[in-house]
């Protein structure tokens, strides 16, 4: 049976004998989560700090760090929910440090101590186990929910989190993060939110996902005869409108046509697409549901979805996909997005599923996620275009965040 790892509590660390730097976190949001899952049948153990509980043997970063280590090399391990407050700093005064140095004396006055920032350990979970599903957390003070959003948005892509639970210690709202640019149950009822995070958690760790296999290659340039005339029009026209908005450098979506001979062109994975012309795609190989190869970069992550709805459709051989909401008044088939994340088979499912017919295309609405329209090269974009314009509104966002607020968190990511 898999057993899901919930780590709680506040890290230590230790400048001299009797003075430490500290994270104070006391493990109550790890106890809330074990409870749920527990109630609800799951196999799962808790690991608490020493902060949080007199009896363990976790203090330090170090100490986790060696705990996640073991939790990655157990092959049952399904599920990290990784709550503990760890130390952000290490300090020393006159360059030494450590439990077992000499002792600080306050009677010889001030003392000055050189901080310095301690390694990130959250990277370490999917580094090499990506079928681990690792739940973060992020904790901001002060700040504005577009803020917090983003700040949490930011911790998830960096660490490839599968989810971020986001806490403002001030405002005490909290909210799911997705990798879908999505936020769930946000509010200031906590418990509302953590049992919303654990129903996500376990439903989308059930996912089934397939990764490609990287071979060398070149990126087929935008401009090739490969790509059909109404993709790259229908495309051209939803950058141009700003349908595909950075963050951190890259946007979300994606696109892809099937060739003749059963090949995909697809948009390539964590680039911009505003940049289209110089990243190109990516050509795609598939011979079953498991067996994916891709020439020179990593795929869409939509690739699963596309595959599939190439598959169940056998009449339309373009996918166009972006993060845009539906405008006021428009009406569409709305699936939920919820239970699944983006990539996975059940999201392509979901999405072919839901596909409807809108004159010589098909489309969906994922909620919080986005439409995708599909259609055969031969029509004419200009009705692709009509629909897309009349249905959408490229100029906004599914998640719903102040355009300026989204900017001024670029251009701060961008001086990082």
């Amino acid at each position: 049976m898999p057993v899901h790892h919930v780590i709680g509590g506040g890290t230590v660390f230790h400048v001299r004998p009797h003075l430490a730097l500290s994270a104070p976190a006391y493990g109550g949001l790890a106890r809330q989560i074990h409870a749920h899952l527990s109630a609800a049948g799951e196999r799962a153990e808790l690991h608490l700090t020493k902060m949080a509980d007199p009896a363990s043997a976790l203090e330090t970063n170090e100490d986790v760090a060696a705990l996640l280590d073991r939790i990655v090399a157990d092959p049952t391990a399904k599920i990290v929910f990784l709550t503990a407050a760890l130390v952000d700093f290490a300090g020393s005064v006159d360059a030494t440090a450590g439990k077992h140095a000499a002792r600080l004396r306050s009677d010889e006055g001030a003392r000055s101590m050189h901080l310095v920032p301690t390694p990130k350990l959250i990277g370490r979970v999917r580094r090499e186990r990506k079928d681990l599903f690792l739940v973060a957390c992020k904790a901001t003070a002060g700040a504005t929910a577009d803020e917090q959003y983003l700040a949490a948005l930011a911790l998830l892509k960096s660490a490839s989190a599968n989810l971020v639970l986001a806490n403002d210690v001030h405002t005490r709202r909290s909210m799911v993060v997705t990798p879908e640019q999505a936020r769930y149950d946000e509010g200031e009822d906590r418990a509302v939110v953590v049992r919303g995070l654990v129903d996500m958690a376990v439903t989308r760790s059930r996912g089934r996902f397939t990764r490609s296999t990287i071979r060398p290659g070149e990126p087929v340039p935008w401009s090739s005869p490969l790509v059909p005339r109404s993709l790259r029009a229908v495309v051209d026209h939803c950058i141009a409108r700003g349908a595909y908005k950075p963050f951190m450098n890259a946007t979300v979506g994606h696109f892809a046509a099937r060739l003749a001979d059963g090949r995909i062109l697809t948009s390539r994975r964590k680039t911009n697409f505003n940049r289209l012309r110089e990243v190109g795609l990516v050509l795609v190989e598939s011979t079953g549901d498991d067996s994916v190869i891709a020439y020179g970069s990593r795929p869409s992550v939509g690739g699963q979805s596309q595959r599939i709805i190439f598959a169940d459709h056998p009449d339309v051989d373009c996918i166009v996909h972006f993060h845009c909401p539906l405008r006021p008044g428009a009406e569409l088939s709305i699936r939920s997005q919820r239970e699944h994340e983006c990539g996975s088979h059940g999201c392509g499912r979901n999405t072919s599923q839901g596909l409807v017919r809108r004159g010589g295309l098909k489309a969906v609405m994922l909620d919080k996620h986005g439409p995708n329209i599909v259609f055969p090269q031969s029509i004419d974009p200009r009705e692709v275009i009509a629909f897309i314009e009349a249905t959408f509104d490229l100029e906004g966002r599914t998640d719903g965040v102040d355009p300026a607020a989204a900017e001024r968190f670029n251009q701060m990511a961008g001086r990082a």
